[in-house]
């Protein structure tokens, strides 16, 4: 969804500074100092100043949670994880046009139209969202069992931070992030983790925990994969991140890295939140 929303501000921008770069001035089409028309340029400006922002907002988040990222350098490449801090990289793309703006001062009109038009979309859409998460999705009432199969429900769990994890032991992304979730539920004990598992037996869950050597509270059975069908998650992992009111405040669908997930127990615990370095191997 992020990605969505960045795809149509970013048409938007272009369309927006293509409009005004050919809009005729006094009956001359608008060019830029050289004489040629100044829409091409200022679409190119916006394709760099949006790779820029985005470059910039990576960067910004990865030395934000560098520790996280200690353990595991490759996990800078997983940009899956929903790490980047956008004030970042919305400064660093502005600077990049106005830098561009002192060299071609012919694209200020188009360039700036759509650099407003691009971030009053994205500004919309992202506003779109948090309304509807606002609005509507709170923790589900579906019952589910644990592995001794006693019956337990998700709003019976509200009243503190709740990091709901959808899995199975066949999706190769929830197992490379389950040791994180494991982490995770260790070192933040004010934060509640459910496990719930979808549509498998709890022979082969425990077979799964046993042979990763993984030591999990709540982990919940889902046979039927309601949850994910009345919380509309369409892959797995999907994480759920509720706030201490029951109402859901960030989703991710896709494997979590640590710092993605730090970052995210940061939003709904209120106080930043890192995970401790992972010990070394003993060979």
């Amino acid at each position: 969804m992020p990605a969505a929303m960045l795809a149509v501000a970013l048409i938007v921008a272009i369309l927006v500074s293509r409009w005004f770069g050919r809009r005729p001035r006094g009956g001359v089409e608008a060019s830029g100092t050289d004489g040629v028309s100044s829409a091409p340029s200022a679409s190119s400006v916006l394709f760099d100043m949006f790779f820029v922002g985005v470059l910039a907002a990576r960067l910004a988040f990865v030395l934000r949670w560098w520790p996280a990222y200690v353990a595991e350098p490759w996990s800078v490449l997983r940009i899956g994880d929903g790490g980047f801090t956008w004030w970042a990289g919305v400064l660093a793309a502005l600077g990049w046009g106005a830098w561009k703006l002192r060299q071609r001062p012919g694209l200020r009109v188009p360039l700036i139209a759509g650099s407003v038009s691009g971030l009053f979309a994205w500004g919309a859409l992202l506003g779109s969202v948090w309304l509807m998460h606002q609005s509507r999705v709170e923790l589900p009432s579906t019952q589910m069992t644990t592995l001794d199969d006693e019956r337990v429900s998700l709003s019976a769990m509200s009243g503190q931070p709740l990091v709901v994890n959808l899995w199975a032991t066949w999706c190769p992304p929830c197992r490379r992030e389950m040791p994180v979730l494991a982490k995770g539920q260790q070192s933040t004990p004010d934060v509640g983790f459910v496990f719930v598992n979808q549509g498998e037996g709890p022979e082969q869950i425990r077979d799964y925990l046993d042979a990763e050597g993984l030591s999990l509270d709540n982990v919940l059975l889902d046979p039927f994969s309601s949850l994910m069908n009345e919380m509309g998650a369409r892959g797995l992992p999907t994480t759920l991140f509720f706030g201490a009111d029951g109402r859901l405040v960030d989703f991710h669908m896709g494997e979590l890295t640590e710092a993605g997930l730090a970052s995210k127990l940061q939003a709904i615990a209120g106080s930043p939140v890192l995970l401790p370095p992972t010990p070394p191997e003993v060979p």
